[in-house]
């Protein structure tokens, strides 16, 4: 499911406009801004086959939907706080508000896939202005039991929110609301945004006193790594392999390296970094950070494995996909509220156990699909379906936390703006991977199957990737357990 992400960078707040409690009418707007963030990451899903349909998108294409909302959103979380608290975050709210309803505006009347993805990665960047204010706001207006129920009802909202991303999103592609058709799933954005553009008066404004440091250099360098690293491997599908390919992870690898040395360098000058190295230095942190990049990088790829099978595959309806979902995600809200009680009782062996169940889920699914082959039916997956969503929230839940446990409290801002740019970028590459994997088997057909049975190739082929990652995840987790339990 994926809602969680951490906040941005904590920071000293101003008093000036504070008020003991904003109205429940601001907390209730952001709220609402929280839910239409993390919908947009999930309701694209259902609409896959629509859109490739409707645009005559080829699997790379779908693939640059997906991956740069994300991978827009998780790069810029950290300056979007920062600006926040530098000129105020019911300002950036409302910036951030209005150009994610521009964006939104342009995808539903996008003419062509490339117009697409360019609205896409346009709504990913304002989503990225707008998330961080959510958190900020009600972290500095709301203190003690106030806080606890007001995040409870973030993290409720955010559950819902990836819950209806399916549901919804499946009814609305299916309804064909004025023959709009897929568009209907980004043009609802229009009267949600304006709305909460218009009631934003009612979140109390507030700034940080000291003013924070933006490091635009450091964002554009890792930007444009990202960029370099992610584009051949979402086009090889379509491409495959060419000697640009090669040129570009080349300069994704130099401008890795050359982030590294100007975070470096500002650390050394006296100026906040965007990242501090030194966190990437400390081994429990730096495998807590390749854990919740291995983790994130399982759930929107899978989302997109799963509705390519369901519907491309198999012909379900965008709303008949989404309700072979419900059991899952209704398994994934309710174990994410038991989970911080039962890993605070039983301590981080959990989190690995869960870890281990996951991993085996997926190879549960893949030889189902496998043994079944065409004669697959897709509501058959969700027993399977139930105990992938329940141990997915049993580590994500949990494991933000337990991973900015490792560091000191001075660092847990940076820490934690760290993490949220690595769910997004994990789960950026984990489409751009399962995109190889499946493209392969599909473009590799020469007419000896029939469609169902070649996606149902295409998707044991793809989801060979999550079980590795889940796998691997869980071995990680079963080490550190053992190493907390003799420390």
């Amino acid at each position: 499911m994926k809602p969680d992400i951490p906040t941005a960078e904590p920071s000293v707040f101003s008093t000036n406009d504070r008020t003991e409690c904003p109205p429940s009418l601001g907390l209730s707007v952001l709220l609402l801004a929280g839910f239409v963030t993390i919908f947009d990451l999930f309701v694209v899903n259902v609409a896959i086959p629509s859109i490739q349909a409707g645009l005559a998108a080829n699997l790379s294409q779908i693939g640059f939907i997906v991956a740069g909302y994300e991978l827009a959103f998780g790069v810029l979380l950290i300056t979007g706080g920062r600006l926040g608290d530098q000129f105020g975050r019911r300002r950036l709210f409302v910036a951030g508000m209005a150009g994610f309803t521009v964006a939104s505006l342009l995808c539903g009347f996008a003419p062509t896939i490339e117009f697409l993805i360019g609205a896409r990665v346009l709504q990913g960047l304002t989503a990225a202005l707008l998330f961080p204010q959510v958190y900020a706001s009600i972290r500095v207006n709301f203190s003690g039991d106030d806080s606890r129920r007001a995040f409870g009802f973030l993290g409720m909202t955010l559950g819902l929110a990836a819950i209806s991303g399916q549901i919804l999103g499946g009814f609305l592609v299916e309804a064909d609301i004025f023959a709009l058709g897929w568009r209907v799933i980004f043009l609802i954005n229009l009267p949600i945004g304006l709305f909460a553009i218009i009631m934003a008066r009612f979140i109390p404004e507030t700034r940080a006193t000291e003013r924070p440091f933006l490091d635009l250099p450091g964002v554009g360098l890792v930007s444009l790594a990202l960029m370099f690293l992610l584009v051949p491997l979402i086009e090889s599908p379509t491409l495959g392999w060419q000697m640009w390919s090669a040129l570009s992870l080349a300069i994704a690898v130099a401008l890795f390296i050359g982030f590294y040395h100007h975070q470096e360098w500002r650390s050394r000058a006296g100026h906040q970094p965007l990242v501090d190295m030194g966190l990437l230095r400390q081994a429990r942190f730096a495998k807590g950070g390749a854990l919740v990049l291995l983790i994130y990088s399982t759930s929107s790829s899978f989302f997109l494995c799963f509705a390519l099978l369901a519907q491309t595959g198999f012909h379900l309806s965008p709303f008949e996909a989404g309700l072979v979902f419900v059991p899952c995600s209704v398994a994934f809200v309710v174990l994410s509220m038991a989970a911080p009680k039962l890993v605070a009782r039983m301590g981080p062996k959990v989190i690995a156990v869960s870890a281990l169940v996951y991993a085996l889920s997926f190879a549960a699914m893949i030889a189902q699909v496998w043994l079944a082959g065409a004669d697959l039916v897709v509501a058959h997956l969700i027993p399977v379906l139930v105990f992938t969503g329940g141990a997915q929230a049993m580590i994500m839940t949990p494991l933000l936390n337990l991973v900015l446990g490792f560091v000191e409290e001075r660092q847990a801002g940076m820490a934690s703006g760290v993490i949220s740019t690595l769910q997004q970028a994990g789960a950026a590459l984990g489409v751009a991977a399962v995109g190889i994997l499946f493209g392969t088997v599909v473009s590799g057909d020469v007419g000896g199957q029939s469609q169902s049975g070649l996606y149902a190739c295409a998707f044991v082929s793809a989801m060979s990737y999550n079980f590795l990652a889940a796998f691997i995840a869980a071995i990680l987790l079963i080490s550190m357990a053992r190493f907390s339990r003799v420390s």
